[in-house]
């Protein structure tokens, strides 16, 4: 496992930030429903957060997909983002008797998966499933768009932001885990993907607990994994609906989550904050988006799509069942989401750069 230098990587780590994050809440962005639950289901009855945001597209329009539908995703199977998309793709071909086909599209930031979705007709029928792509990769000079090359659609769940794991018989909480680092600079192992969400994610966690990882890139969240239970690295940021099942074997330890408060969903995992450690990092909104050009009765369609499987208590179940939260926003709400995020994404890489 080869370390990552920092000094020769600066602008990959503004790349890392937002990839696959939203709602920044250190820049005050994004913290609708807050961590506490709030956005742990929609009552599929009248008040839900599924009717009240978006309300105009309650009714889906005249337009309707003309055969199979193309969902692109950004990530291999198996990840947060794969089994999140499956799950819209599955309520989306039962409500509509259309076909939603998922395909996994990895590589270059998710600017590979972007780029196939820019490159199709705007006709509805191929749509990219992430978390505020591209805007991270574009700050970062790998991509030269961002967000504002697609049609923005609606928002469909909110995972939490990814929580820190180290190995269950190394490591017995968080102060022993600092305390081994600050013992140690450079000599732990922090498992990443250069220019993805972790990668900045850990540069701030050394930065906020005073002390100094050795960064490797390993790869996707199932090859960090593998990383973590072979020994080979000491710490990972995950999804907790990747690593519950380590969690309740006992291979792995999860040491805090960087949120402002803790989810419920999460089964009493513990903040930073909490634990001394002044750090909070976004979570992550899954939106849909279109090629430039589709037309506003397509995206209405979509977002009344989205409420729809949003009201259906079976879907509701099943997201629950990944620990997500179902989460609405319309497509214009989306769109806002996207622009305070680059924003923000570029305020940190000047503050990357002045250090």
């Amino acid at each position: 496992m080869k370390g990552i230098r920092k000094g020769a990587l600066a602008m990959a780590a503004v790349a890392a930030l937002c990839v696959t994050g939203c709602g920044i809440q250190a820049g005050g962005i994004g913290e609708e429903g807050g961590a506490s639950g709030d956005l742990k289901g929609l009552e599929a009855s009248e008040g839900s957060q599924a009717q009240e945001a978006g309300g105009q597209a309650d009714e889906k329009g005249s337009w309707v997909p003309a055969g199979t539908v193309s969902v692109i995703v950004p990530a291999g199977p198996g990840g947060n983002t794969d089994r999140s998309a499956q799950v819209f793709a599955q309520y989306a071909s039962q409500i509509t008797g259309q076909e939603f086909a998922v395909s996994n599209v990895s590589g270059s930031v998710g600017t590979v998966a972007a780029n196939q979705v820019l490159a199709a007709a705007p006709d509805g029928q191929t749509l990219l499933y992430g978390h505020n792509l591209v805007n991270v990769a574009n700050v970062a000079g790998v991509a030269d768009y961002h967000f504002s090359a697609f049609a923005l659609g609606p928002t469909f769940v909110k995972d939490p932001v990814q929580q820190l794991y180290v190995n269950g018989s190394s490591f017995q909480n968080l102060e022993e885990f600092i305390r081994a680092a600050k013992e140690a600079p450079g000599r732990l192992r922090a498992c990443t993907e250069v220019g993805a969400y972790t990668y900045y994610e850990l540069l701030a966690f050394e930065e906020a607990a005073g002390i100094e990882l050795n960064l490797v890139d390993v790869g996707s969240n199932a090859d960090k994994i593998a990383a973590m239970l072979s020994g080979q690295a000491d710490l990972m940021p995950g999804a907790y609906v990747n690593t519950k099942e380590y969690l309740d074997s006992g291979q792995l330890l999860c040491i805090g989550i960087p949120s402002e408060e803790r989810y419920e969903i999460l089964e009493g995992i513990p903040t930073l904050n909490e634990q001394g450690v002044d750090l909070v990092y976004p979570d992550c909104d899954f939106s849909l988006y279109f090629p430039k050009g589709t037309k506003k009765e397509v995206i209405a369609y979509y977002e009344w799509l989205v409420q729809e499987i949003l009201r259906d208590p079976a879907a509701q179940e099943d997201i629950k069942e990944m620990n997500m939260m179902p989460y609405y926003l319309s497509a214009e709400e989306s769109g806002r989401h996207d622009e305070e995020i680059y924003q923000a994404i570029k305020e940190v890489a000047q503050g990357l750069e002045a250090k």
